[in-house]
């Protein structure tokens, strides 16, 4: 009888073991959810700027308006008849 108890405690104690410090105990399982979280908030983050991104291309390529924009902002360019007037600061 007593080799039945102890057979059976070193069965429960592995079994034990394997739940909080095995391949698949609770930690990794918590460990695998946070990872997964972290990921799809990454995709959410990705998903918006790629968002953007496309909604900048059409209006690139539907308006002349955004052209002008880029072309005034960035590029320093103005319109036919225009002009430029520069204020440059005394410091």
């Amino acid at each position: 009888m007593k080799w039945v108890a102890l057979t059976l405690v070193v069965i429960l104690t592995t079994l034990q073991y394997r739940i909080w410090f095995g391949e698949s105990s609770f930690r990794e399982i918590k460990l695998q959810q946070e990872r997964g979280d972290n990921i799809r908030q990454e995709n959410k983050e990705l998903e918006l700027r790629n968002q953007k991104i496309v909604a900048e291309i059409t209006d690139l390529r539907d308006g002349r308006d955004a052209i002008e924009e880029r072309a005034r902002y960035q590029l320093g360019m103005i319109k036919e008849g225009e002009v430029f007037i520069r204020i440059l600061d005394s410091h």
